[in-house]
């Protein structure tokens, strides 16, 4: 597992709205991750009508989703949860590197935080192991890591 994981501490966030937007495909997962997301932001002040969750058919309609919800200007930021898992074809390889493509375009041209929660795993216990109820799910570490950056951004920008 990572060894890097965002700091668990106190945000200078504010009053923030995030989208969170999850995949159906692979839901066990997903909706595992979703459960990550939405207990670390609850965690940190961040619940009921400050986060609205979307969900899409799979994971290569993250970007898409992602840049919608940044472009409507009601977000802070946005998390975007998927899993895709390696089969016997190359389809994995073009769904995860265009879907990574994607949500890293909608960070920079909407200048919005946007944490990557997509798993990319060889089989479905690696993708278990990293959605669990444990300090693991990459979900909760999509919604540490927004919380995060939004504290770096507003301290850039000189607000308190």
């Amino acid at each position: 597992m990572s060894e890097y994981r965002p700091e668990e501490g106190s945000f200078n966030t504010g009053k923030i709205r995030i989208a969170v937007i999850a995949a159906r495909w692979n839901a066990t997962v997903t909706d595992a991750l979703l459960d990550g997301a939405v207990r670390a932001l609850a965690r940190h002040g961040v619940s009921g009508a400050a986060v609205e969750t979307f969900r899409v058919p799979g994971a290569f309609e993250l970007p898409l989703a992602s840049q919608q919800a940044a472009r409507t200007g009601r977000f802070d930021a946005i998390i975007s949860l998927g899993c895709v898992i390696r089969g016997d074809t190359p389809h994995f390889d073009y769904v995860c590197a265009e879907t990574t493509r994607g949500i890293g375009h909608v960070v920079l041209t909407e200048n919005l935080p946007v944490g990557f929660g997509l798993l990319t795993t060889d089989n479905l216990q690696q993708a278990l192991d990293r959605c669990g109820d444990n300090a693991e799910n990459k979900g909760e570490e999509a919604a540490l890591t927004i919380l995060e950056l939004l504290t770096v951004l507003k301290n850039m920008q000189g607000a308190e």
